[in-house]
């Protein structure tokens, strides 16, 4: 007969709830309760083995361990004999989950958030864990000013010992931004500040725009322009001290206060190179945007070291390291830059590798690539190469990724992944008249033929009064210095006898034609045609036409 050693919730583990046993010998352990746990699961979390010793201390540490995995809501561990029977009431799990009332976000993006918080179809629901899922949804709205938001939450228990969960949410109606105040602007108008930021407190347009509802992200966003746009106009010192929300009473109105430092002023006093050129000074004082004697502007600055960084990455340096370290003479208010360079050592492309091509041939995607193995490496090339590929038209998608090569400080790998599209079009039409009858017509074309990179072409018109077969083909690497070379064909009848003419004619030709590159986006081309066209009489024919025709 069974006799019940331990039982119940967590708490009823602690010394002095428990029930005493005798140590014993376990010959064998049996779980009872499981639906969807698999009983393999419970055993691993057990300190005691068939043979082992089973005591007071294992017992309370197997209880804490199973409602750890979070799987359970019930757990009980019985003796009988030597048998330890572990009997679990297993947590429902989560079948489904619905929104209703849903209209400011994607369902799929509500879906992606509950699960970073635990709460996804098929895993185990917890009471506490759909709280926080509540409290993350009402974050999501709170971001977008739907402050008046409610959310109801409702769990419906199914069959399997399943649930479905339901959030019923009233969004209600986004608070809207009466006032903007700015503390602190002195040198600069008020008025302009708020011209720049996204946020405003509306016009005529809101309704459309939106520009007065509260948004977080968007106030983040406004800080930081506010900050560049005092730092491009030399307040070298600015900060927001602080930034204020509050909202109404009847959560429809938002007032915000953002509190700024200006501080002063700053004129570059003087801008040094220094570091590891490589190359000569000159051709980096050309480069640098910010001269001594103007108004400091950080956006002038980065456009500096960003133009060095980018030289540097064009004579094959990839990982150059360019800063800018001020000094600042708050007595003058002025500021010099020392601008540091770090080209590091110049790097090699070992590879290019290329992905994504399942019909493309390598070979047409590496005849675009104007960078080379074993060259080095020339950020402008690779950029080039990126641009060439995607010009083919072949490919949806172009991702070129340059990472450095394992072991190696001078070695990266230049890999291409390409997402491929159709490239093949077929046309095909019919009608009827009175003159014509039936009237079938069609083309088909494919730029890149068999994964070849060349195109083909074909149409034909099968009609009484005009019949026409035509063909072109265009190699663009004909030669391995991108000369292409193409041709065309035609052949046409033209009878329109049938509508009072009396003439027929035939009329076929072709052409061939060279492209010559004359750099990486202007191309000359050149061809030769030849046309002969055969112009058919009719008995009715007046005079005039076949004095002109002879």
């Amino acid at each position: 007969m069974k006799k019940n050693l331990l039982a119940g919730l967590l708490a009823s583990l602690l010394a002095s709830a428990a029930v005493a046993i005798e140590p014993f010998t376990v010959r064998d352990i049996r779980v009872e309760g499981i639906q969807r746990v698999e009983a393999g699961t419970v055993f691993s979390y057990l300190p005691v083995k068939v043979g082992e010793t089973m005591t007071d201390e294992k017992a309370a540490q197997a209880i804490k361990a199973l409602f750890a995995t979070g799987f359970f809501k019930d757990v009980r561990i019985e003796m009988d004999g030597g048998v330890v029977i572990v009997v679990v009431e297993e947590r429902p799990a989560i079948a489904q989950i619905d929104f209703v009332g849903l209209k400011e976000f994607d369902k799929d993006q509500l879906i992606k958030g509950l699960k970073e918080v635990g709460v996804a179809v098929a895993r185990t629901f917890d009471r506490a864990t759909l709280e926080k899922a509540e409290q993350e949804l009402k974050r999501q709205y709170l971001t977008r000013g739907r402050y008046a938001v409610t959310i109801t939450t409702t769990v419906t228990p199914l069959e399997r010992n399943r649930v479905a969960i339901n959030f019923t949410i009233d969004e209600g109606e986004p608070a809207s931004i009466r006032q903007i105040n700015i503390v602190g602007a002195n040198a600069i108008r008020e008025k302009d500040l708020l011209a720049v930021m996204q946020q405003k407190t509306g016009g005529w347009i809101s309704w459309y725009t939106k520009d007065n509802q509260y948004s977080r992200q968007k106030l983040s966003a406004d800080l930081e322009t506010l900050r560049s746009y005092y730092l491009d106009r030399g307040y070298l010192e600015f900060s927001v001290e602080s930034t204020q929300v509050s909202i109404t009473p009847d959560k429809k109105e938002i007032y915000i206060t953002i509190s700024i430092n200006e501080g002063e002023r700053y004129l570059v006093s003087s801008v040094k190179l220094a570091g590891d050129l490589t190359l000569p000074e000159e051709e980096f004082r050309k480069l640098v945007k910010i001269r001594a004697g103007e108004v400091f502007s950080r956006e002038r600055l980065n456009e500096s070291t960003k133009a060095i960084t980018d030289k540097l990455g064009h004579q094959g340096y990839a990982f150059a390291n360019v800063n800018a370290a001020p000094e600042l003479d708050k007595e003058k208010r002025q500021v010099a830059f020392t601008i540091f360079v770090d080209p590091g050592k110049r790097t090699y492309v070992r590879r290019v590798n290329i992905t994504g091509n399942s019909k493309t041939r390598d070979e047409v995607i590496r005849q675009e690539m104007r960078q080379m193995e074993g060259a080095w490496y020339d950020a402008d090339r690779v950029a080039k190469s990126r641009e060439r590929i995607d010009r083919t038209g072949y490919f949806n998608e172009v991702n070129v990724e340059t990472p450095p090569v394992p072991g190696s400080i001078d070695q990266v790998d230049v890999n291409v992944n390409v997402a491929e599209k159709s490239t093949g079009n077929i046309s095909i039409g019919a009608g009827y008249s009175t003159a014509e009858k039936v009237i079938l017509s069609g083309s088909i074309s494919q730029s890149n033929i068999f994964g070849s990179g060349k195109h083909l072409g074909l149409q034909i018109n099968t009609g009484k009064l005009n019949r026409t077969l035509g063909i072109n083909y265009t190699n663009p690497y004909f030669t391995v210095d991108g000369i292409s070379q193409g041709f065309d064909a035609y052949y046409r009848t033209l009878n329109p006898t049938s509508l009072g003419y009396a003439f027929q004619s035939t009329s076929w030709g072709g052409g061939i034609r060279f492209g010559f590159p004359l750099d990486e986006k202007d191309m000359l081309n050149v061809g030769l045609a030849i046309d002969q066209t055969t112009i058919d009489i009719t008995p009715i024919t007046i005079a005039t036409p076949i004095q002109y025709i002879q």
